[in-house]
């Protein structure tokens, strides 16, 4: 009896320890679950629905393990991947202590924001924490350094500030770390050197300086290193190569100097290779070896010099070979040929001599030629032409001789062909004219061609620049021209050219006296041309029509004897008053015909009068002048304060004298500058409907300036901005992009105007100190640095495109937003001063979510609502807009991006119109904008 009751006692001991551990199992099994359900309720609404399973009101749901995104093992949650559900809310509301065993935590892509809680160390377990493409802020918390588990790190594309702690050096068994694409700040710690195990660093697209630490050199495991678009200097790593299995190096983009390490001589694993973009020096053919598996190098912007190896043609998978803007010299070694996958070769800006190899038209995949600004001599070879897939060719600025290669009209894909600035002669090919696919550029400027233009070259519909100046042709501009529809920039001057111009609406907007003059005779309706003849005119007795010329000629010439000596005395009178009034230094004025038009402006505006004054700006006050040639000008009296010193005045004329030659159909054309002791002024064209902020402000002229009309506006400035930033050599800074300064014309067309002002004119001179630009506009980093850039304009213009769709200034409605993306601007109009201080605007209404607001209640209500097709437009414009106000400079798109976004018809919006929230349209980033994400997104590494 005694071993049987000591056999139950034993089996209802063991029943009684699996109930109380199925009774703990479970009650922890419940506790992950209501801890997921609690943080489930703190979410936003739209979020409430993508966790739909997340229930235990059905039978079958009465665990979490079935429930989307959560994965269990033994009765306990190990891991919760909910990578792209659209979740917004934050991870206050997580009780990290309910899940000891977790081990790999994804929220990804999404919307979430707030801090990174530092209770997030309580999960012991977790090997796995990727929280990138959020909209997290705040600090990386140093709690991080608790979780000694981890392996993958991912806190990419948010918004964090701060530098990087000390405690991250405690991960020793990482082996991914990517904090790119935030804000951080400060130098990357030395504790870095402890992660020896780290194969992946991503760490662009932030603010980090100060030089790498010497631990640096410890991290001998790296396969991919992402360093690019930061501010790190000192020297590059000597040991980074050293574990022979790096692929990826990306340092582009911040201050390194001194030379290559030795290392990356011998690391034949490369992949990718960018060092363009610092100080670095050395000798070029002996710092690079052979890379048998390299495909992408850029050494582009730094100080190498020396010859091109000829071991970059034994880097068999090379594709893009980049190595402008250096000091290399030499010849270009035929044998780079035989890196037969090359599509992209860049060489230059440097000080390359001989010719161009023909071994280079093998390359059958070669999509890019740049071989701009060296000293290349000889014929452009004609085996060029045999390229499938060449669509940009630049062999700008050389010494280049011989002629066009008939050839290259077989290049079927040709989008930009550059050849300005060499010793090419004879005719212009009329097979240039099959290039049908030319849309960016076609320049033949600045060589010695001869004989007529082909009428063929009118079959060139899409193309945007044409430049065919300084050369020596002869004969009349082709009416086949006028279907030339796409041009904005044209260019026939200095040559011998007379006859008509062709007669379009793209001529007339790009043409002016400038790009027509120092020509034979060429005749039209055009400012500063004669009206042509007129061909219809019968012929009368021939012996009249020899003596009547005669006796005509005879008389006109007589009376132009007397009335240049009239005016040579007038003018010596003039010159003479000028002169005594500011000791020798006389007016000067540049306007469309040349002429001197000072006493023409005063006597139109009598004395700059009150009532010919149409604004007044923070720089001068604008006057309506009607000249005596009937020809309107809008002319900017510049306050006393602005004028350029008498020491600066040589300067100031000189960069007036290049803004005057800037052409394009969207930039208000600026005639010239008169400067004197007691009055100076800018002249400009006149634009009949004023600012788009007058516009904007009175009901019946908002109204009047409908949804296409405002697209159309958007997309005017947007590509007048692009061609300041990106074609205009030194590129140009607006500074002051405000609706008051973009005017349109009187079919609601735009021009950005005081494009020249702002860099001109003292900045010291008024209330703003250093900061120039218009309240309610200046990007919010000119709150702690003053340095201009061209992203500055990228902020202003999305403020603009903000004002025209909602028909008001933004400001209050970004005050309001809970956007960590999002930055008001350094003032908003209706302040009354400027903060030194502060560089935010007190929100004055509550703040909301952006999820909470839709589309449709933001846009202008004066206008009804647009059509399907129109609203799509709308929703792209907003969204990119958006994308322009980033608070990250480095996170805003280029102008460039931006203006190719504008005119692309692709659609952004699946949803109805209706439904689209500010918050869809936020966050996005430059990165959409090139159709790449965040993480492999080649804009910024």
């Amino acid at each position: 009896m005694l071993p049987k009751t000591l056999l139950l006692l034993q089996s209802l001991l063991l029943l009684s320890t699996l109930l109380s551990s199925f009774h703990v199992s479970y009650a922890a099994f419940n506790g992950e679950a209501q801890a997921l359900l609690n943080w489930k309720a703190s979410l936003q609404n739209q979020s409430q629905s993508m966790l739909s399973s997340w229930s235990l009101s059905s039978n079958k749901n009465t665990t979490p393990c079935s429930w989307h995104g959560v994965v269990c093992n033994q009765g306990s949650v190990t891991r919760i991947n909910l990578t792209s559900v659209n979740l917004e809310g934050t991870l206050d509301h997580f009780n990290f202590s309910s899940f000891p065993n977790l081990s790999s935590f994804d929220l990804q892509k999404n919307s979430l924001f707030g801090t990174i809680p530092p209770q997030i160390s309580n999960l012991s377990k977790l090997s796995i924490l990727i929280l990138g493409s959020n909209q997290f802020t705040g600090f990386i918390p140093k709690e991080l350094g608790n979780l000694t588990n981890l392996s993958v790190l991912i806190l990419s594309s948010n918004h964090i500030l701060g530098s990087i702690p000390e405690e991250i050096g405690k991960l020793g068994s990482l082996r991914e770390l990517r904090l790119n694409l935030n804000n951080l700040t400060g130098p990357i710690p030395a504790s870095i050197g402890n992660l020896n195990q780290l194969k992946v660093l991503s760490l662009y697209g932030n603010q980090l300086s100060g030089e790498l630490p010497q631990e640096f050199n410890r991290l001998t495991n790296l396969t991919l290193v992402f360093l690019s678009n930061n501010s790190i200097s000192g020297f590059l790593p000597e040991q980074v190569c050293q574990g022979g299995i790096l692929e990826d190096f990306c340092a582009s983009n911040n201050r390194f100097v001194g030379t290559v390490p030795k290392g990356f001589k011998n690391c034949t694993t490369l992949t990718r290779l960018r060092l363009d973009r610092n100080n670095l020096v050395g000798n070029i053919s002996e710092d690079f070896g052979v890379y048998p598996k390299l495909d992408y190098v850029d050494l582009s912007y730094n100080h190498f010099h020396g010859e091109l190896s000829p071991n970059w043609g034994k880097c068999q998978l090379l594709t893009s070979l980049k190595i402008s803007d250096n000091q290399v010299t030499g010849v270009i070694p035929p044998e780079i040929a035989g890196s037969t996958l090359l599509h992209f070769i860049d060489l230059s800006s440097n000080k390359l001599v001989g010719g161009i190899p023909k071994e280079l038209a093998t390359l059958k995949s070669l999509f890019n030629l740049t071989l701009s600004n060296n000293n290349l001599s000889g014929k452009i070879p004609e085996e060029l032409g045999n390229l499938p897939d060449l669509s940009y060719l630049d062999l700008a600025a050389n010494n280049l001789s011989g002629i066009v290669p008939l050839n290259l009209g077989q290049c079927s894909k040709m989008l930009c062909l550059n050849l300005s600035s060499n010793q090419l002669h004879g005719g212009i090919p009329e097979e240039i004219g099959e290039l049908e696919s030319l849309q960016v550029m076609l320049d033949l400027s600045r060589n010695s061609l001869s004989g007529e233009i082909p009428w063929q070259l009118g079959h060139l519909v899409k193309l945007e620049i044409l430049d065919l100046s300084r050369n020596q042709l002869t004969g009349s501009i082709p009416s086949s021209f006028e279907q030339m529809e796409s041009l904005r920039i044209v260019d026939f001057s200095h040559n011998e050219l007379e006859g008509p111009v062709p007669e379009n609406k793209a001529f007339r907007e790009t043409i002016n006296a400038d790009s027509l003059g120092h020509n034979r005779g060429l005749c039209g309706n055009y400012s500063g041309l004669l009206n042509c003849p007129d061909r219809n005119r019968g012929h009368g007795n021939g012996v009249l029509l020899i003596i009547i010329p005669l006796v005509g000629a005879s008389l006109i010439l007589s009376i132009l004897v007397g009335i240049l000596y009239g005016l040579q005395k007038e003018r010596r009178k003039t010159s003479d008053e000028l002169r005594d009034s500011h000791h020798g230094n006389l007016f000067a004025i540049w306007s469309y015909d040349g002429k001197m038009v000072y006493e023409d402006i005063k006597e139109a505006t009598e004395g700059f009068d009150a009532k010919h004054c149409i604004g007044v700006g923070g720089h001068g006050s604008v006057y309506r002048a009607e000249l005596s040639t009937g020809q309107v000008v809008a002319v900017k009296k510049l306050h006393p304060s602005q004028y350029p010193k008498l020491e600066d005045r040589k300067t100031f004329e000189t960069e007036i004298r290049a803004l005057t030659k800037i052409r394009h159909r969207n930039i208000v054309k600026l005639h010239g500058f008169c400067s004197h002791a007691q009055q100076s002024f800018l002249v400009y064209e006149y634009l009949e409907r004023g600012s788009l902020g007058k516009i904007l402000g009175e009901v019946e002229q908002a109204k009047e300036l409908d949804w296409i009309r405002r697209i159309n506006v958007a997309k005017g400035v947007g590509n007048a901005l692009c061609y300041m930033h990106h074609d205009c050599i030194p590129p140009i800074i607006h500074r002051d992009i405000s609706s008051n300064n973009i005017l349109l014309d009187t079919k609601f067309e735009a021009r950005v105007s005081d494009f020249g002002t702002a860099r001109l004119v003292k900045l010291d001179s008024s209330n703003w100190t250093a900061v120039a630009g218009t309240c309610g506009y200046i990007a919010p980093e000119l709150a702690y640095t003053m340095k201009v850039t061209e992203k500055c304009d990228v902020y202003s213009f999305g403020m603009v495109i903000l004002e025209i769709m909602m028909g008001r200034h933004p400001g209050d409605l970004i005050c309001s937003l809970s956007a960590p993306s999002l930055s008001p601007p350094l003032r908003s109009p209706s302040s009354s001063s400027l903060s030194s201080s502060s560089s935010f605007v007190e929100p004055s209404t509550p703040v909301v979510k952006p999820n909470a607001i839709s589309l449709k209640d933001v846009l202008d209500q004066r206008l009804a609502s647009p059509e399907p097709e129109v609203a799509e437009e709308i929703v792209r414009i907003v969204k990119l807009a958006f994308a322009c106000i980033n608070n990250n400079p480095q996170n805003r798109p280029t102008m460039q991006q931006v203006s190719q976004e504008l005119s692309s018809r692709k659609l952004s919006f699946s949803e109805s119109f209706d439904k689209v929230t500010l918050g869809q349209l936020m966050g996005s980033g430059s990165s959409d904008l090139n159709g790449s994400s965040h993480a492999s997104g080649p804009l910024y590494k």
